[in-house]
């Protein structure tokens, strides 16, 4: 009987051969404590102190010494054409990841940002890909709940 592999925490990418492989969707990558099934059939117990979006290229590393490499999944996705700096303003301002790239944006598949951006002139395909968007300004492109009811610089305080 094997023993169930525990990874808290992770590198941005591996030093050596990884030992086995998870293949996980954007939503998926973010997470903080989970066992999840690799890409052999093996399970391992993530367990870290906080949540933390797992950067597709970058390894698990396990209380053992070895590394699980963490890739991207496909899944449905809109390549996006046009005017790339008015489509990614729009997009941003409605909080939704986005994947930019040279020529063209990706987001997740969506038929209501879908319609909005094509009534601002974009062309959009849909593909099916890995999703990998921009960290954005609070880091690893996840919006969640925002609060933007405090400071975000350094808090006033007397001497």
């Amino acid at each position: 009987m094997s023993t169930m592999k525990t990874a808290q925490t992770t590198h941005p990418h591996p030093h050596g051969a990884p030992s086995d492989a998870l293949t996980l969707s954007y939503d998926a990558r973010f997470l903080r404590r989970k066992v999840l099934t690799t890409d052999q059939g093996n399970q391992v117990l993530v367990d870290f102190a906080q949540a933390t979006s797992l950067p597709p290229g970058g390894v698990l590393v396990c209380t053992d010494g070895t590394h699980i490499a963490v890739l991207a999944a496909d899944e449905p996705c809109l390549r996006i054409t046009g005017n790339l700096p008015r489509l990614a303003w729009h997009i941003g301002n409605r909080h939704t990841p986005c994947q930019i790239e040279a020529d063209h944006l990706i987001i997740r598949a969506d038929p209501i940002m879908a319609d909005m951006l094509r009534g601002l002139g974009a062309q959009i395909a849909e593909i099916t890909a890995p999703f990998t968007p921009e960290g954005g300004a609070y880091g690893h492109g996840r919006t969640h709940g925002h609060d933007h009811s405090h400071q975000h610089g350094p808090v006033p305080h007397d001497h």
